[in-house]
């Protein structure tokens, strides 16, 4: 075994294997860029060494000498399936935790892996692969394999680049974005076209294989509940799997692994279809650690981990196919900052509060005052229960998603409970389009209750009866009687709502919009008696906004008193447009002074090589334009006013 190992990553992948290496006694090294200074994963380390990028493995390979590190365990994510990274760690001496970098490159070349395998006897997706495909050669394979098509690049995965093409008309302007994301993704807009396969399930098996001829695999993972082509859930075993089907796909997992070469931890993802559940087809292999890794290690009582460290060090396998026992079920959720209100555009801030659930495993690089940017993947955290069943592992990850808060990033945590609970999730009756499917109902849930709002409002009148001065209190007291103070709430990427306070907040009516007055009180900590009702909030402060945590939800409320009483939309411009995303400004399509019509682009943002176009929201002529193409902007930040002629 290694007396220490770099890891070659940040976030919540490097505090999970410090974890390891802990237990193990190895000492650990981490390596942070600029922004990560203070980044947990940086203070969990025995040693942290600065360099100027995760990508940069020149920087990488020269921490390792310095720490006196012989080996490096890369993650997933940036340098992992690098294969000119394995080749540079073999070159200065390191040893690389991970599959020989021929085996990288096959697999990373979709249309090698795929004829690699294919020779191996593994069933591939019907398609056209051949390098070099031009635009003629793609539109005419799409139609020769017949539509629906999914045009995939060759170079990349993580669903960059990929497009699901059901209409002939629509193939050249298909092919022609497909190509542009992968080329700014991965640097190749080498392009294949497969049959796409309708209702298709995402299931995976996770392979082990070491340097003395050992190949085993540890059953499979179901990854079908995606959004964007990537996955938010993740299960073991799979609920539409016997063990005949688990043995069928796990022996293809192996060959294809034999037939590469592989050693170490590796994934062999296929698509199924729903309607035909016997059949199965090669996707891709993923050369490393995957995200989704817990539920393996719950249901098989192995560290992933650690077995990757002892191949990596010459052990053979400790264990064969027949030692390997599945006991119950695990679920994964991953904890991203997005919003789903929003098409899950990636979010950030600052974490004012983190309450992680108990009772479940949480694999996170969090803590509290940790920044969320647009720099790197906006996943967080991930939350992974076991259970003796899928019913109770469900319940159990339903529990402990309920009691997940995070305030000052908006999270997808109340949008992972509702899945968890969809019928169709609970029954198992999967596939990748689900969530995309389900979106409506999904989301139903997601509007701000009125206590809320209610909470809102009492927070700020308790805020300003704890001063000095009884007069500067806006309850609009009067001789008789408690006049209505009004309020102004408005929820990040909602409506501003009129709050009318009457009393203070120990006992006071309040009336939310048009509704009729209850009664209600908040005190210390934050605890609300609304309509008779008690609810208590984790609660956050940042500036003028008020950040409210109860059962998974997160709210983000901004707040201001009035002098006078109005209708509510007063207390904003509908004219004004802002960045649905922090990023960086790549375009700006108009000029002060200039018309423009009602859904014209105007601004350009783009986070995780992601680009979106925010577009005016009403006719009229541009009066502000405070941004240029190169800026910053945060979530929500004013990119431009529209005043209406």
């Amino acid at each position: 075994m290694f007396d220490s190992v770099l890891v070659a990553n940040r976030g919540e992948i490097a505090v999970r294997v410090f974890r390891t290496l802990r237990r193990l006694g190895v000492r650990s090294v981490a390596v942070h860029t600029d922004a990560d200074a203070l980044a947990r994963h940086v203070r969990e380390a025995d040693e942290a060494l600065r360099i100027p990028s995760y990508l940069d493995i020149e920087a990488v390979i020269a921490a390792a000498r310095d720490s006196g590190a012989p080996a490096v365990h890369p993650g997933y994510g940036f340098l992992a399936e690098n294969p000119a990274f394995a080749r540079a760690c073999a070159e200065a001496g390191l040893v690389f935790i991970g599959p020989p970098a021929a085996a990288i490159e096959t697999m990373g070349d979709k249309i090698r892996a795929k004829r690699t395998v294919a020779e191996a006897g593994v069933p591939v997706v019907p398609g056209r692969d051949e390098p070099g495909l031009s635009d003629a050669e793609l539109k005419a394979a799409a139609l020769e394999i017949g539509l629906p098509v999914l045009l995939k690049p060759s170079a990349g995965g993580g669903g960059k680049g990929m497009r699901l093409v059901r209409d002939a008309a629509d193939l050249p302007e298909a092919i022609a974005s497909a190509r542009r994301e992968a080329r700014g993704s991965f640097g190749d807009d080498t392009l294949l076209a497969e049959r796409f396969v309708e209702n298709p399930r995402h299931i995976e098996i996770q392979v082990f294989a070491d340097g003395h001829g050992n190949v085993i695999h540890l059953g499979e993972r179901e990854c079908s509940l995606q959004r964007r082509h990537q996955k938010i859930i993740e299960e073991a075993p799979s609920p539409l799997l016997d063990e005949a089907a688990r043995e069928r796909m796990g022996a293809a997992a192996v060959a294809a692994a034999r037939a590469v070469g592989y050693a170490g931890a590796g994934t062999v993802e296929y698509i199924i279809s729903a309607d035909h559940p016997d059949e199965f087809f090669f996707m891709e292999m993923n050369t490393r650690l995957q995200v989704e890794h817990p539920v393996t290690e719950m249901v098989t009582g192995l560290d992933l981990v650690e077995l990757q460290l002892r191949v990596a060090a010459g052990e053979p396998l400790p264990l064969t196919r027949d030692d390997v026992r599945m006991d119950g079920h695990s679920i994964e959720a991953r904890v991203y900052a997005e919003d789903p209100a929003r098409g899950f555009l990636p979010t950030g801030g600052r974490v004012l509060a983190l309450a992680e659930p108990e009772g479940a495993r949480v694999d996170s690089g969090l803590d509290a005052g940790t920044g969320i940017g647009g720099s790197y993947d906006p996943m967080l955290a991930k939350v992974i229960v076991h259970g003796p069943g899928r019913a109770e592992a469900l319940r159990r990850l339903d529990r402990a998603l309920a009691s997940y808060t995070l305030l000052g990033v908006p999270t997808n945590v109340a949008f992972l409970r509702s899945l968890v609970r969809h019928p169709s999730v609970v029954s198992g009756d999967l596939d990748t389009g689900l969530v995309e499917r389900a979106l409506d109902d999904l989301m139903s849930g997601m509007s701000v209750p009125p206590e809320v709002f209610a909470a809102a409002a009492l927070e700020r009148m308790l805020a300003l009866e704890t001063g000095d001065d009884p007069w500067e209190i806006p309850d609009g007291w009067r001789p008789g009687a408690h006049a209505w103070t009004p309020w102004i709430i408005t929820p990040s990427g909602g409506d501003p709502v009129e709050v009318r306070v009457q009393g203070r907040a120990a006992a006071a009516r309040v009336a939310i919009g048009t509704a009729p007055p209850v009664t209600a009180s908040l005190s210390r900590p934050f605890t609300l008696t609304y309509a008779g009702r008690t609810t208590s909030f984790q609660a956050a402060r940042d500036g003028d906004t008020l950040w409210l945590g109860r059962d998974g939800h997160a709210w983000a409320l901004s707040e201001h008193v009035r002098a006078e009483a109005g209708a509510a939309s007063a207390g904003t411009g509908d004219g004004v447009l802002r960045s649905p995303m922090p990023g960086t400004i790549l375009a700006v399509k108009a000029a002060e002074g200039e018309r423009v019509a009602q859904g014209q682009p105007l601004v350009v943002v783009e986070a995780m090589k992601m680009e979106h176009a925010v577009t005016a929201p009403l006719a009229g002529v541009v009066a502000k334009l405070p941004v240029r193409a190169g800026a910053q902007v945060a979530l929500d930040a004013v990119l431009a006013v529209i005043e209406e002629e």
